[in-house]
């Protein structure tokens, strides 16, 4: 399983109900957001899902997400 790490502008609780709906439609995907942490660091892991397209939901959610 590979793990992928973002920095992004994921910063709240609100920031998480918003983007779940779009990161649960990634198959076979775990993740969650440090919202404690400075740079807020999404860290995603998956076997089927690569980066970009990790990428690519976050940004359709609303948000900012720069590979780690």
């Amino acid at each position: 399983m590979k793990t992928y790490k973002f920095k992004t502008n994921i910063n709240c609780g609100s920031c998480i109900k918003a983007v779940t709906p779009h990161m649960n439609k990634l198959e076979g995907v775990t993740w969650e957001v440090d919202t404690n942490n400075p740079e807020k660091i999404l860290e995603v892991k998956s076997e089927t899902v690569d980066a970009a397209e990790i990428k690519n939901t976050v940004e359709k959610a609303g948000f900012k997400a720069e590979q780690l």
